[in-house]
């Protein structure tokens, strides 16, 4: 079977690692891929973002199964031009993945059918939203509304940073049209979850939980990310938080039946887990990048069948299995990101016998491996238990050298 995954980071990497253990044989095509798909299977340089030539591609080699690894692509609708030509494809089609592209939908989506949430405010009027937060308590969350690759989302803690970010996004146009329009949500404190979910003709068949960081540095200080670390282990939820995000699941399938939706795919939530409480934070339509490094290791079935399950609209919660074992990887990461960071420097030492997947990498004129990118590299170990597996991941961190590259070192410290 040929496969093309499209994207170039961590977890398409992930994704292709996995579908290669299937027990059927695979060809698999990566665009444009990075170094480290580089040689297991075929890098064709083609961007996320150029659909005539990924389709002349897919048509002219023949690719029985096409998977859509970011968000950019999905939220303009690359799985309709897939689905109109009668390539299969792994993915959400556009009016679905409008879930990610906007935080307003989203939020609209949540309160119509009562699912727990942050209070929130919609505007794209900066005296509007001053007004906003001059009456709102402290802290308090800002959000574009658009796609910001992570970035678009500002905890600010005094007034002076909450009146400063909004000057940055509305009238400085940090972010562009993504940030044209803001959602000023109540802060929630309490402990993030991610919840991946698997859903096949909107019925959500969710995975083990991950729990990624989102902060720059140590202690959860610093800007936010696109995640630097992660880990996941077996599902050890009690049962009166089990039963609650159960029921947060059966909402969110009936909200996407009502509203008409054809969702095939990935759902991503994030909840906050505050006093018992579960609220829904935010919804991705993809895999999520690190959590897709920890959780596929964990899965003991044949990806490739979940995913033609999925897309047939017959995947049932007993269609996955988890290991018992813990994982936990640890992103290195360009000195500086989220902010300028230095790039194509060389990454002078890598372990080959470890599992480290690549999220930002190329090689230079003379094969040099460097950087390309704000995240790198996201090693990973599995092992019996959590603190088992961090101190075997940062083994691996131990023995990759590179002048630009940073990580931090409390990822699963529990």
């Amino acid at each position: 079977m040929k496969i093309l995954i499209i994207g170039a980071g961590g977890r398409e990497h992930a994704i292709a690692w996995k579908l290669s253990q299937s027990n059927r044989p695979v060809d698999i095509f990566l665009a444009p891929g990075n170094a480290g798909t580089e040689g297991d299977y075929t890098n064709i340089p083609i961007d996320v973002m150029d659909f005539d030539g990924l389709l002349h591609f897919a048509l002219t080699e023949a690719i029985d199964l096409v998977i859509v690894g970011p968000e950019d692509p999905l939220c303009a609708g690359i799985v309709d031009l897939f689905q109109e030509v009668g390539i299969a494809v792994f993915g959400p089609d556009k009016m679905s993945a409008q879930l990610e592209a906007s935080k307003d939908l989203t939020k609209q989506f949540l309160n119509k059918y009562q699912i727990p949430t942050a209070n929130s405010f919609t505007t794209g009027d900066y005296d509007q939203a001053k007004a906003y937060i001059n009456q709102a308590d402290l802290p308090i969350v800002i959000k574009a509304d658009g796609l910001c690759k992570g970035k678009g989302v500002v905890i600010c803690h005094s007034l002076e940073e909450a009146e400063a970010t909004l000057k940055d996004m509305l009238l400085d146009q940090s972010f562009g049209d993504s940030a044209s329009q803001l959602v000023i949500e109540d802060y929630l404190d309490g402990n993030e979850q991610s919840l991946l979910c698997f859903v096949s003709n909107n019925q959500l068949v969710p995975m083990d939980t991950a729990q990624d960081y989102k902060k720059a540095f140590d202690g959860d200080l610093g800007p936010n990310t696109g995640g630097v670390g992660v880990y996941s282990s077996p599902e050890t939820a009690d049962p009166a938080l089990k039963a609650q995000i159960k029921a947060i699941l059966g909402q969110i399938e009936r909200g996407l039946i009502a509203e008409k939706f054809s969702f095939y795919g990935i759902l991503f939530i994030g909840f906050m887990i505050q006093d018992g409480q579960a609220k829904v934070l935010e919804f991705n339509v993809r895999f999520g990048d690190p959590e897709t490094e920890v959780l596929l290791p964990r899965l003991e079935n044949d990806l490739l069948t979940v995913f033609e399950k999925t897309l047939a609209g017959t995947l049932k919660p007993s269609d996955l299995t988890w290991s018992k074992q813990a994982a936990v990887g640890v992103v290195l990461y360009s000195k500086g990101y989220p902010g300028a960071y230095d790039n194509h420097v060389a990454i002078e030492t890598l372990p080959e016998d470890a599992l480290i997947f690549h999220n930002g990498t190329t090689t230079d004129e003379a094969g040099q491996l460097i950087t390309n990118g704000g995240r790198v590299l996201t090693p990973v170990a599995l092992a019996d238990d959590i603190q088992s597996a961090r101190q075997e991941v940062y083994k691996i961190v131990g023995q990759i050298h590179g002048e630009s590259l940073t990580y931090r070192t409390d990822i699963a410290k529990l």
